[in-house]
């Protein structure tokens, strides 16, 4: 068979499923290519169905047929085996939730379309109610007849009552214009496809999160059902998200934008499905990206719980939830109040300190002494003189200079100077005595000295030192030797002797 004849059959065989009505991915696909490309058309159109056509398109109804279908078999956790992918039901949830986008989409173009319709009769509307739906609501409860919005209980339950009297004090006053029945008809029936769609989304949100409970129901606590959903998707089934590393998963949904000439402030790269998820998106913007990573990691840990079928009940989803919430209420605690410790006490004891005369002394021998505090006393106004260089800066203060009253000679401190025995000092205090003069020979002085003294008696004398010291030394020998014996004495007056 050659090339040619093989892609005829490949063309026979494509056009065979079409015609036997398969539902699959190779049909979903064209489908919303179709959707997205009309939602390129312009909104001038006269009708609502020339430019939203996802209502009546055969993907729509038959995904939701198939919705419809599951949800009154009422599926049990039980009949899924092996693979998740291999399930039937599991390709309908993943385009179920890709079919939530699509109606999104849908909704901001009929909203567009009414706006601009609207415009004409209550132009001031758009800017006191921002919110699509609340807006698609009350352009139908209002239509023509502004004068409805006083009183009105159905208004009172889409718009809060400041809304609803700002509402109609603008409307009291609006330069807007009446329309037509077919312009009125056509914005009803522009409002009742959007509600139709709106509620069919929720319809699809309700199914998505019954089913994904039993089909990865750990995932699904941590991240929500419609978010584990789309990340399904995105990955290729289960099987596939289990192998994949956190960092992979973190990006899964993110979108490639080339804004090249525009700016890149808002632009958020490396964001994916789960930074958008609800349990991120509720931190601040800050712990956002550090957030998404930790949920990240944690996905990838009850996907692969979930892909072996255990823990149906969401036991570890809900205990990884856990971790995470208080890993987000450890990132956003206020920092610790710094408190004022006092020093710890110091490891080696307190040293005593000396008292008494002894301290006294060392203290007195350590101080400052007259010489320097001398030296330290400087005159105001008064240039000093370098006492070595120039450059050095040190003089002599008031020491020694002429007027200060004091000879410029050592001073002797009798706390500095050095301590000797009392029997040292009668030593040298016998040796300095002078009697009349002072001898050559005792202190072995100069020849000048001389023995002759002057006295008031007699005049010019020449005196003997030696002679005076012996009598001394006699008279101690006679008193104080240790020869000598006890001396008896008689008293006279009473005749008792004593010793």
């Amino acid at each position: 068979m050659s090339l040619a004849d093989e892609l005829l059959a490949d063309l026979e065989e494509a056009a065979e499923e079409e015609e036997g009505g398969s539902y699959g991915e190779e049909e979903e696909e064209p489908a919303i290519e179709d959707v997205q490309e009309e939602t390129q058309l312009d909104l001038s159109g006269d009708s609502v169905k020339s430019i939203a056509k996802l209502w009546d398109s055969k993907m729509f109804a038959e995904i939701m047929m198939k919705i419809e279908e599951y949800i009154s078999k009422q599926a049990k956790a039980s009949e899924v085996m092996g693979p998740v992918e291999a399930a039937p039901e599991y390709r309908v949830i993943v385009d179920a939730n890709n079919l939530t986008v699509e109606i999104e989409n849908e909704l901001n173009i009929i909203h567009k379309f009414i706006r601009d319709k609207y415009s004409k009769r209550f132009p001031e509307l758009e800017s006191l109610v921002p919110n699509a739906l609340d807006y698609i609501r009350t352009v139908k409860e209002l239509g023509n007849s502004l004068d409805k919005c006083k009183n009105n209980e159905n208004l009172q339950q889409i718009l809060t009552n400041a809304t609803i009297m700002v509402v109609s004090v603008t409307a009291s006053t609006t330069q807007g214009q009446q329309l037509s029945e077919e312009e009125l008809q056509r914005l009803e029936e522009a409002c009742d496809m959007a509600l139709e769609l709106n509620a069919a989304k929720h319809r699809i949100y309700e199914y998505v999160e019954s089913r994904m409970s039993f089909i990865a129901p750990n995932l699904s606590i941590i991240i929500g059902a419609s978010t584990a959903a789309k990340i399904m998707g995105v990955a290729g089934g289960l099987t596939n998200l289990s192998k994949m590393p956190a960092c992979n998963i973190m990006l899964l949904g993110a979108q490639r934008k080339t804004l090249s000439g525009f700016s890149s402030t808002s632009v958020l790269p490396h964001t994916g499905y789960i930074y958008h998820s609800d349990i991120v998106q509720s931190l601040p913007p800050d712990l956002r990206r550090k957030a998404a990573r930790l949920v990240a990691a944690k996905c990838t840990l009850a996907a692969r719980v979930d892909s072996f079928h255990e823990s149906t009940e969401g036991k570890v989803g809900y205990e990884l939830k856990d971790e995470i919430e208080r890993k987000f209420d450890k990132w956003q605690e206020p920092p610790p109040v710094k408190q004022v410790k006092p020093l710890p006490a110091p490891l080696d004891g307190q040293r005593k300190k000396r008292g008494g005369r002894r301290y006294r002394k060392m203290k007195e021998r350590l101080g400052l002494t007259e010489i320097r505090k001398q030296a330290n006393r400087m005159s105001f106004g008064e240039i000093e003189e370098d006492a070595y260089q120039e450059d050095l800066g040190f003089s002599l203060g008031h020491l020694g200079k002429s007027g200060s009253g004091r000879v410029r000679q050592t001073q002797v401190n009798e706390a500095t100077k050095a301590r000797i025995s009392k029997t040292l000092q009668r030593t040298l205090q016998k040796q300095s005595v002078v009697y009349g003069g002072k001898s050559t020979i005792r202190d072995r002085s100069s020849g000048t000295a001389s023995s002759v003294a002057f006295t008031p008696l007699q005049g010019l004398e020449i005196v003997n030192p030696q002679a005076a010291e012996k009598k001394v030394a006699e008279a101690n020998q006679k008193y104080f030797s240790s020869m000598a014996e006890f001396l008896k004495v008689k008293s006279e007056k009473n005749g008792i002797m004593s010793t």
